[in-house]
């Protein structure tokens, strides 16, 4: 997996472009479930298999993220960033399908990687 490089184009076939595709807009509806099912089911495709990884990746990070705000309603700081990390779910997410659906691989930013 060490030629699923940011932004080369790989050689995926449509299945696995739409299975990504489908893995990252499922992951803005129903989270970390989408992302956990097919890196469980999808072990012979590496495609889908990089793509389960990083929406699995992103969703841990945007967990952590919404716990700290939740924390941080304390002293009402929290509050403010619900919008931003919901904004932040949201545009990774697409990045993630534009790329999938293009055929190239994608690291979300600021996520922390947990699963290699």
């Amino acid at each position: 997996m060490s030629d699923l490089i940011e932004g080369k184009p790989q050689s995926a076939g449509q299945e696995s472009k739409n299975l990504s595709l489908l893995l990252w807009i499922g992951t803005i509806f129903f989270g970390f479930i989408p992302g956990l099912v097919f890196y469980l089911l999808k072990n012979d495709d590496s495609f889908v298999l990089a793509h389960a990884k990083e929406a699995l990746n992103w969703c841990i990070t945007a967990i952590i993220a919404y716990a700290i705000a939740y924390a941080l309603t304390i002293i009402v700081m929290g509050a403010f960033l619900f919008p931003i990390i919901g904004f932040c779910h949201l545009v990774f997410c697409v990045l993630g399908a534009i790329n999938a659906s293009k055929g190239n691989s994608y690291q979300a930013p600021f996520a922390i990687r947990l699963i290699k």
